[in-house]
């Protein structure tokens, strides 16, 4: 396995394009099974949970090739429904074939997924959502499930008691070649969902209500060729944004949204950054060390869970006592025994992680227990005194392009080892 190695105490400086959506172009690629012909999408990040999905991909019968951030997948050969087990519990994302194969085929198999042990992540709502349009799903031993339907799946009015992210996917890939009319009530509003959607109606699908908790989808019975461009990854952002935060300096991200961070910008003004939002681009200022401030993570628009353990590093060298309180995933607070090996003073009661902070931290052996974990180790090792290595990097290489080319862009002492 490789290894990230930080000298810390480096203010950072410059410029950094932010990579393509990696929550984007996961159920898009999905998605380009049910066009029976050949779909290109551009700007997808060159990372490894894509290079799986491509995988899968090719193991159905596509044909594939990723060049220069460009995916073409050509899925008029598609001949099998099954998605290996090696693949299928890879990542998390391969769930969403479950519709997309249904959709197409009327059938599928597949095992239950993988990705971060970030806590429990049931699929009782894909399951239901895709119940709801017709499909028969069965559980069968070694946590294998297949899914049939006669024919085309048929519309239906689907209910979602929490507005998960991989749910409402599944019900979108599979309710675009039903029969008849969708309706998602209490569909995840993320703006990952959005291009989604925008993504499916370049290929001929109807989907409405785009951006709101309700999204209609009027069944057609083909849909055709497209590109597709995937937007920068907000995500990311976030952690390039955090980085400054722990550091200091100053930053412009590229290639960003700055409105898909709404409540990250808020959260990072609050503690004493100085931001300004362009077309597509983020600017970022920081100077001596962040306020304490309270965060509570939750689905968009809200403070988003994917940069919760960023915002442990963050606290963990500001000025005062904040917490960090986690309402989507209960394991999440992996991180904290990380950066308590870095002299970070965290204190996790239930939900609730109460952070004071030290500056600096000090450098040590640490490991990345998640995607976002391993990110978080990163952004904490800017601010630490001496040398920190991070073990197990395969984790943050599953999201990020190269993240130690990026920070060295911005003056990052940082260099991977292998």
């Amino acid at each position: 396995m490789s290894a990230i190695e930080i000298q810390g105490l480096c203010p950072l400086k410059g410029e950094v394009w932010i990579q393509g959506s990696k929550n984007a172009a996961l159920p898009m690629a999905a998605a380009a099974i049910l066009n029976r012909g050949t779909t290109v999408l551009k700007n997808v990040p060159g990372i490894q949970d894509i290079r799986c999905m491509i995988q899968i991909l090719t193991s159905l019968g596509c044909r594939c090739s990723f060049e220069g951030n460009v995916l073409t997948v050509q899925a008029e050969s598609l001949s099998r429904v099954a998605i290996p087990r090696t693949y299928g519990t890879a990542m998390r994302s391969s769930i969403v074939l479950l519709g997309a194969l249904l959709g197409r085929c009327g059938e599928a198999a597949t095992y239950y997924p993988g990705g971060c042990s970030i806590g429990s992540r049931p699929i009782n709502l894909h399951i239901h959502g895709l119940k709801c349009l017709g499909a028969r799903i069965s559980e069968l031993g070694d946590e294998k499930l297949t899914a049939r339907a006669d024919r085309r799946l048929r519309g239906a009015r689907v209910n979602l008691p929490f507005p998960s992210v991989g749910a409402t996917e599944n019900v979108l890939l599979a309710a675009v070649l039903a029969r008849g009319t969708t309706v998602i009530i209490g569909a995840a509003m993320e703006p990952e969902i959005g291009q989604l959607c925008r993504f499916l109606n370049s290929m001929g699908a109807k989907v409405s209500g785009i951006g709101t908790g309700v999204l209609k989808v009027e069944g057609v019975s083909e849909l055709h060729d497209t590109e597709f461009s995937v937007e920068g990854d907000r995500i990311v952002a976030g952690t390039y944004l955090s980085c400054v935060m722990t550091a200091g300096g100053r930053a412009v991200l590229r290639g960003v949204n700055g409105g898909e961070l709404k409540e990250v910008l808020r959260v990072f003004a609050s503690m004493g950054a100085v931001l300004e939002t362009g077309d597509r681009q983020i600017d970022i200022a920081m100077k001596g060390r962040p306020v304490k401030c309270d965060v509570v993570t939750g689905p968009y628009p809200e403070f988003p869970t994917d940069l919760q353990s960023l915002m442990l590093a963050v606290l963990a060298v500001s000025e005062g006592t904040g917490s960090v309180r986690e309402t989507v995933f209960e394991e999440r607070f992996a991180a904290a025994e990380e950066l308590k090996k870095m002299g970070a003073c965290i204190d996790v009661q239930n939900d609730t992680a109460w952070v004071t902070g030290r500056y600096p931290l000090t450098g040590t052996g640490v490991t990345a227990t998640d995607l976002r974990g391993g990110a978080a180790m990163a952004a904490a090792g800017l601010a630490a005194e001496g040398i920190t290595e991070i073990s197990e990097c395969g984790h943050i290489f599953r999201g990020y392009e190269d993240i130690c080319r990026d920070l060295e862009g911005l003056g990052a002492r940082i260099r991977r080892k292998e």
